[in-house]
């Protein structure tokens, strides 16, 4: 299959394109610059320049494709405090691969966070049939599965806050630098509410298996741990870094944490088992705090 894949030279696709291309298919990577292409010809991958706000160009590489996998999102324009500019983006992106795809019957694979659902109000477990009616990238994430009633493939992968692997821990890297910089690892309240955790190895295979086989209008939930309290997450980074551990008061909490702050406090636990099921996916590679206690990387800052 010829896959197109946006967000080429990002976190997850360091991961995802060596697992496509190790299945047999070929991928054509959306990168906005000669370092990211550089980067995603490294891992294999063919390069198509351009960006999010490129809809022409992203529909004539969608059309081109066998199947599509969206990864792209600003990130940068999120963290810089223009979060309905990125959502933005992402919805139009999305809304344009998919016109691209309607009426071929091939697969389109989307992108949601696992904490979205949480910080737009949801409570509890969160399952794969679990959806809302609008809010930030959940209008993105409708707006693929409403595709298969257009003959798109059309499915969702759901990422947890901490997706770990290639030295990267999804936003338990913010954390990590936070904690860094303030000199204390710290945590919300007692830091009993829980993030989700997958390593990049099984992140990326869960998406594989949703472009090959998953069915139209299918959530994904690409979560192997479902919940690690923040305390715990909190007290290994302290560790590992050699900096005390302390609670962070809510009135506190947006000096120490700044854009992460509404994710620090959610609760956030998460269900994989229709994943599982209906995908026969797998998770097998080491958890989030196993990680964390055997980076080299996470030492003590010099003194």
């Amino acid at each position: 299959m010829r896959v197109f894949l946006t967000g080429a030279s990002g976190h997850i696709a360091s991961a995802l394109i060596p697992e496509m291309i190790g299945a047999g298919h070929t991928v054509v990577g959306l990168v906005r610059s000669d370092q990211a292409a550089a980067k995603a010809e490294s891992l294999g991958a063919e390069v198509h320049l351009g960006d999010l706000s490129d809809l022409d160009g992203l529909a004539a590489a969608a059309a081109k494709a066998d199947g599509v996998v969206h990864l792209a999102f600003d990130h940068q324009r999120q963290s810089g405090g223009d979060l309905e500019g990125a959502v933005g983006a992402d919805l139009a992106a999305v809304q344009t691969i998919g016109a691209a795809l309607a009426g071929s019957g091939k697969p389109f694979v989307g992108t949601n966070a696992t904490g979205g659902i949480a910080l737009a109000g949801f409570q509890g477990v969160l399952t794969e049939d679990v959806s809302l009616a609008g809010g930030p990238r959940i209008d993105a994430e409708n707006a693929v599965l409403a595709l298969a009633g257009q003959d798109v493939r059309a499915s969702v992968v759901r990422l947890p806050p901490a997706v770990h692997g290639n030295g990267g821990y999804g936003f338990v890297s913010g954390l990590i630098e936070i904690a860094r910089a303030a000199g204390s690892a710290g945590y919300l309240g007692e830091g009993g509410n829980r993030w989700g955790a997958t390593a990049l190895e099984d992140a990326s295979r869960a998406y594989r298996l949703a472009l090959e086989s998953a069915r139209a209008g299918s959530r994904i939930h690409a979560v192997a741990e479902a919940g690690i309290a923040m305390r715990d997450i909190a007290e290994t980074i302290g560790h590992r870094l050699g900096v005390p551990t302390a609670a962070v008061t809510a009135e506190d909490a947006a000096t120490r944490f700044g854009f992460l702050t509404p994710f620090v406090s959610m609760d956030n636990p998460v269900s994989s088992r229709s994943t599982r099921e209906t995908l026969g996916w797998a998770p097998s590679r080491p958890g989030l705090i196993a990680a964390l206690e055997s980076d080299p990387l996470l030492t003590p800052s010099p003194r």
